[in-house]
C-alpha cells in the first residue's frame, strides 16, 4: 500500500437523510471514515444499511446533510457542483453491478470516453486504451460492442474504464453480484492488482464473501451508522 499519509477519500461525521412519502428515512447516521492511496477497502451491511449512500456521497454524486468530505486533503462541500463534476471526472473512477457501459460504443470507444471527456489528445489516448485494454486481457474485443460479450468481459471493460485515466478513487458498487464464482474471482483479482499499482484507493460495497477476502480492511455499516 502507498505511503502517502493524505486519505484518497475521508468522510467527517457524515449524515443524510431522504423524505420518503411523509416519512423521513435516515439513511446516514454521523459516519467517518478514511480510504488510503492503495488501499481496498469492504464496505459491508444488509440490504438498506446505507452502503449506496454512502459510497454516492464519497464519489460526490450526492451531498451530505452535515459532515464533511475531503478527496485528497481538499475540502468538497463548499465546492461549486461544476467543479465537483470536475473532480468526479479527473479523480474518480466509477464500477457497478450493472456495468453501465454506452451500447452504441465499441469496446475502445467505451474505454476511451473518460479520456475524450478530459480533452487528452487523440494519438495519447489510442496508445492507453491500448495498453489498458491489454492489461484486462480484452484487446481482441476492442471493435466488439457490450452486447457481444460475457457478463465478466463487460465486467472488464468497466474496469478498464475506470483506471484508464489513473484515478485517485475507485468506487465500486456490487461489482460481482451478476458473476459465476471463477469470473468474480478473476475480476477481483484484477481490480486489486490494478489499484495497488496505481495507488489507486478503492472502496467497494458488496455482499460477496470472496470480494471480502481479497480487501486489505473492512468497514461494516449497519442503519446509516459505521460500527
Amino acid at each position: 500500500m502507498n505511503s502517502v499519509a493524505t486519505p484518497a477519500v475521508e468522510l467527517r461525521a457524515v449524515s443524510r437523510s431522504y423524505l420518503l412519502g411523509k416519512s423521513t428515512v435516515q439513511a446516514l447516521r454521523e459516519a467517518s471514515m478514511k480510504v488510503m492511496p492503495g488501499e481496498m477497502v469492504g464496505l459491508t451491511g444488509p440490504s438498506g444499511s446505507g452502503k449506496s449512500t454512502l459510497l454516492n456521497i464519497a464519489g460526490l454524486i450526492d451531498r451530505p446533510d452535515a459532515g464533511a468530505r475531503l478527496i485528497n486533503g481538499q475540502a468538497a462541500d463548499r465546492q461549486h457542483e461544476r467543479d465537483l463534476t470536475r473532480w468526479r471526472c479527473e479523480q474518480i473512477g466509477f464500477v457497478f453491478q450493472g456495468f453501465h457501459l454506452v451500447p452504441v460504443m465499441t469496446v475502445e470507444q467505451n474505454v476511451d470516453y473518460p479520456l475524450f471527456l478530459l480533452g487528452v489528445p487523440r494519438g495519447e489516448r489510442r496508445a492507453r486504451v491500448a495498453r489498458q485494454l491489454e492489461v484486462v486481457g480484452l484487446a481482441a474485443h476492442a471493435r466488439h460492442r457490450p452486447d457481444e460479450l460475457s457478463g465478466g468481459q463487460r465486467q472488464r471493460v468497466a474496469i478498464a474504464r475506470a483506471l484508464i485515466k489513473q484515478p485517485r478513487l475507485v468506487i465500486a458498487d456490487e461489482p460481482t453480484a451478476s458473476l459465476d464464482s471463477a469470473t468474480a474471482a478473476h475480476v477481483l483479482d484484477l481490480m486489486r492488482q490494478q489499484c495497488h499499482e496505481h495507488g489507486a484507493a478503492l472502496l467497494m460495497a458488496t455482499h460477496d464473501e470472496r470480494a471480502v477476502s481479497r480487501c486489505d480492511r473492512v468497514v461494516a455499516i449497519r442503519d446509516g451508522e459505521i460500527q
